[in-house]
């Protein structure tokens, strides 16, 4: 019988689980998927880029809600060194609500959003707030829903230009698993692209979902209370979004927290007693990884909590940067909160099937804003 995740058809459906396996699983094909469909917009893409890059007064500002947010959470200190320019990660959240914080008139400003569906009010209210309140503003839009609204905005733009993720990347369950993923890596590919880095990551991840499921799927029956994810630089970013995933999986019954290794120990450390599970994110960076593996055996020592989990051990992580090793990482932490939803005896497809969040936020009101763009 097919199975997936190493759960068959049938009990899938019955769990209501069934999209969110599926969505989880399909990840490295579709990263390949996602790939293919840059490479043949990239020589499209670079004439739009072009002259926008060539700019050195250009801000570049990566932003989204939620687990859209996330992705640039992630990519942003990765970006910035290899592009050599600083690149921002901002919230649609808090563009929405503060843009005069974020958005300068006079400085050019290619924003790149994020978004599942695109019907978002804040992802539609950034975009409009934008070009409102910037001069001279762009838009890659990096979407899965060619009929969302911020896909229909940027294709009726002149300072716009709308990516398009693999039909499949268009989630069907409540969290974002690939299409999360899917939109990270396209914006790797757009800007830093290293054939080498995706095939290694491909070749991982496969292995983790071939031979490491039972692994991850014990950690989960393990009656832990509370979960924290610690990285550092872009590993925070996954880190959060991890912790995000068990969040939402769970319907809030595990309580999740995100930190890096060294922020760890300024205050969120007294959160660790016996019923406290630690994911910890390494570097692959051996600079970096001292730090982490100084928490680590500091972590052991105290013995305050003996659920300590370390995914890189369970593949050779080695030479694989840090952006696209957190893709690794994800996958393994939406494979445990998905695992630890069906043992709470939860349904991963609508984790909160009462409505009090939903799959594109609702209840969003964006009041206009009386700032006007220059002339």
């Amino acid at each position: 019988m097919y199975n997936t995740l190493k759960i068959d058809t049938s009990t899938l459906q019955q769990c209501k689980a069934e999209h969110t396996a599926r969505e989880i699983a399909q990840q490295p094909d579709s990263w390949q998927h996602t790939a293919d469909i840059v490479a043949t917009q990239r020589q499209q893409l670079q004439q739009w880029l072009q002259p926008l890059l060539a700019r050195s007064d250009l801000c570049i500002i990566l932003t989204g809600a939620g687990t859209s947010a996330y992705a640039g959470e992630t990519l942003a200190p990765y970006l910035t060194r290899v592009m050599e320019r600083r690149v921002e990660a901002i919230s649609t959240t808090d563009l929405v609500s503060n843009p005069n914080d974020y958005l300068l008139r006079h400085t050019p400003t290619l924003l790149i959003s994020y978004a599942r569906s695109g019907n978002s009010p804040e992802s539609v209210g950034a975009y409009d707030l934008a070009n409102q309140c910037v001069a001279h503003c762009y838009h890659l839009v990096i979407t899965c829903n060619p009929q969302g609204e911020l896909a229909q905005r940027a294709n009726g733009s002149s300072n716009s230009y709308s990516l398009l993720m693999p039909e499949e990347t268009l989630d069907q369950s409540f969290a974002m698993t690939s299409s999360f993923t899917s939109m990270l890596l396209a914006t790797l590919e757009v800007f830093a692209p290293q054939s080498a880095q995706l095939s290694k990551l491909i070749e991982l991840t496969n292995n983790l979902l071939d031979n490491h499921l039972d692994e991850i799927r014990a950690l989960a029956a393990r009656d832990f209370k509370r979960v924290v994810f610690l990285g550092a630089g872009g590993l925070k970013g996954i880190a959060t979004e991890a912790a995000l995933k068990m969040l939402e999986l769970t319907a809030g019954k595990v309580d999740c927290h995100a930190e890096s290794p060294l922020g760890f120990r300024h205050g969120p450390k007294s959160m660790l007693d016996n019923q406290t599970l630690v994911i910890l994110l390494q570097s692959s960076d051996t600079y970096c990884r001292r730090y982490d593996d100084d928490l680590l055996a500091e972590l052991k020592r105290d013995g305050t909590t003996q659920w300590i989990a370390c995914p890189a051990a369970m593949s050779a992580i080695d030479g694989l940067e840090e952006a696209w090793l957190a893709l690794y990482y994800i996958v393994f932490a939406q494979a445990l909160a998905f695992y630890k939803s069906l043992a709470l005896g939860i349904t991963p497809d609508n984790p909160c099937p009462t409505g009090e969040v939903n799959r594109v936020v609702q209840g969003v009101t964006i009041y206009p804003f009386a700032g006007e763009r220059d002339a």
